[in-house]
């Protein structure tokens, strides 16, 4: 273990790469949390995700997560998100995120041990409940392509069990893409020390360089495995999408304008390519 190492959250839209991330540093001597989410068809290399943080976040996010308005048909609304469906919530930037004293404990708790590194999508919108009682850290940001991650969702919800429940189309995925990287943009990343990287750099080596610089900690080089590229799209996606996915490129140095469609080169509305990343 690296005596320099920082604390540090990985975050990032759900299927955006967060999990493979948080994959290379998972051999660096940080504690990742309690109980480990185990790997399944959907992330084959895991998740890298703690049981005991998800709960917490999932309390945290159910208080506010709007419901359903009785008398309604099902079909004309969303249904709201049930238990570990969260990070498939839509939380309105600017959306204050109550924290009782039980809540601050158990918060308190999980991170005790140091250095700790976690990861969960649901910190986009969660993470002003944690900052009081973190200390020493960095946050790495990770993101793909907003129609790729969104095929990537769609996916998700038709092969995971504990997602078919939940109704999900194309433009809703899009709707917590947008506002996960709202709340990173317009709120988290001005407080503390934050770093931006699009998938493609992790996966050609450079931003695994900035990535230890950043967090003073080894990474294992040999965890990002091209051979898990399976979600593409050619959809169009909002222009709202479309300024959030150009300032995070800006903020990473990535090219945006040239994505690898299936390898091939593409122009920016059809938002294109990108591997199946992080899930729950």
């Amino acid at each position: 273990m690296v005596e320099t190492m920082h604390n540090c959250f990985v975050m990032g839209s759900g299927r955006s790469g967060t999990s493979m991330v948080a994959g290379t540093l998972s051999q660096a001597g940080y504690f990742m949390g309690e109980d480990i989410i185990k790997p399944t068809a959907s992330n084959p290399k895991g998740y890298y995700e703690s049981a005991q943080v998800e709960a917490i976040n999932e309390s945290l996010l159910l208080p506010i997560v709007p419901r359903n308005h009785g008398g309604l048909p099902g079909k004309l609304l969303r249904r709201r998100p049930g238990r570990f469906q969260l990070w498939l919530a839509c939380v309105p930037v600017g959306q204050r995120i109550p924290c009782d004293q039980s809540l601050a404990g158990r918060i308190q708790a999980a991170v005790k041990q140091q250095p700790f590194c976690f990861k969960d999508p649901r910190f986009c919108y969660t993470l002003p409940a944690w900052r009081p009682y973190l200390r020493d850290m960095v946050f790495v940001c990770v993101f793909r392509e907003p129609a790729v991650t969104a095929e990537s969702v769609l996916k998700n919800c038709r092969d995971e069990p504990y997602l078919k429940t939940l109704p999900m189309t194309f433009q809703q995925a899009l709707e917590v893409w947008t506002l996960m990287y709202r709340h990173i943009l317009s709120i988290h990343r001005h407080e503390g020390s934050w770093l931006f990287l699009h998938y493609n750099q992790v996966l050609r080596g450079d931003g695994l360089d900035r990535l230890a610089s950043f967090v003073d900690a080894p990474v294992d080089r040999s965890f990002p495995d091209r051979s898990l590229k399976r979600s593409f799209s050619q959809r169009r996606v909002p222009m709202a999408a479309r300024r959030v996915y150009r300032e995070l490129c800006e903020l990473a140095g990535y090219d945006g304008s040239a994505q690898g469609g299936r390898g091939q080169p593409a122009k920016e509305s059809p938002v294109n390519s990108g591997q199946a990343g992080s899930g729950r």
